[in-house]
């Protein structure tokens, strides 16, 4: 059988932290791709030498060029440049544009069988491109947004009932940006709806906050966006697909009639498996959440639109 790969493109905080959490859980051999020579190289070599201190088996190896990332299994695509205080998502569309089509390119010759996870951002709209360039069935590309938003307001609704993360599950719908979807009616603590243990306009507040999660972490860094947590969300992606784990997981996916919507990339409940996107679940919404949803769909087709394909 051998060992699982999976190819890491870009090797900026993002894309380095995913393979030292891909390492450490030992998901398979990890390639760290870069154009910025040494850097990757460097990162891998560093991540390798802490394998015999945390025991774990995984070969980590950085390259500048794609020949080693070759039969892949798993392809997280984190290239691009990352958002700077006052930019917007959108700001990112041309420049990021260029690198995802040429990073898709490379990749797909190479793992014809490969599931492409997207990262960069702006998130809907990359992984849209990402899907129309690489020929590849909707099954085996998608983007990771939801598990990153619903993990923020996971930890937010912690903090603030000072409860376990773990015992807390949410779902949200919609792009990935201010104009997300998240769903309190779905939003549990340990199988007891959250409305049952704080009030409206507290809720609402996590809702807000949970919104504009990446920039509240961009102001703070001021040079730089969030990575700890974007890259464990992909990492879980990762694994549910290298285990075939069956996760029930919100991921940008593309939809073909789901939620009523066509020819768009968009974040919705997916069950993750060894063959990808296994299946789209269509939730039951509220008139009010089916507006939310509306909104934030016009928004990513609008962007989608700026990629002139």
């Amino acid at each position: 059988m051998g060992r699982k790969k999976i190819s890491i493109i870009g090797a900026g905080f993002v894309g380095a932290t995913a393979a030292h959490w891909a390492a450490e859980k030992e998901l398979g051999d990890i390639v760290l791709v870069d154009i910025i020579e040494g850097l990757p190289q460097g990162k891998a070599l560093d991540l390798f030498e802490a394998s015999p201190i945390e025991g774990f088996d995984s070969r980590v190896i950085g390259t500048n060029g794609y020949e080693e990332t070759k039969d892949s299994d798993v392809v997280i695509i984190t290239s691009g440049v990352p958002r700077k205080p006052g930019m917007s998502r959108e700001d990112l569309l041309e420049i990021n544009k260029k690198i995802v089509e040429s990073v898709v390119t490379e990749v797909v010759s190479r793992s014809p069988q490969a599931v492409l996870i997207v990262v960069t951002n702006p998130l809907d709209t990359m992984t849209y491109l990402a899907y129309k360039r690489s020929g590849f069935p909707r099954e085996r590309v998608m983007g990771m947004a939801g598990v990153l938003d619903t993990a923020r307001f996971r930890a937010f609704i912690a903090m603030e009932l000072g409860v376990s993360v773990e015992d807390i599950q949410a779902l949200l719908l919609g792009g990935h940006g201010d104009e997300m979807v998240p769903l309190p009616r779905y939003t549990t603590v340990s199988g007891i709806p959250l409305s049952q243990l704080l009030p409206k306009d507290r809720i609402d507040q996590l809702v807000d906050r949970t919104r504009k999660g990446g920039g509240e972490i961009v102001n703070l860094l001021k040079t730089g966006s969030a990575f700890y947590a974007p890259s464990a969300g992909v990492i879980q992606m990762a694994e549910a697909i290298l285990k075939d784990k069956k996760r029930i997981l919100p991921c940008c996916a593309y939809l073909d009639g789901e939620y009523g919507l066509r020819d768009i990339c968009f974040g919705v409940p997916v069950k993750l498996g060894a063959k990808g996107i296994e299946s789209i679940i269509e939730i039951e919404l509220t008139e009010e959440e089916k507006l939310l949803l509306a909104r934030s769909a016009e928004s990513v087709r609008k962007s989608i639109a700026e990629l002139k394909l």
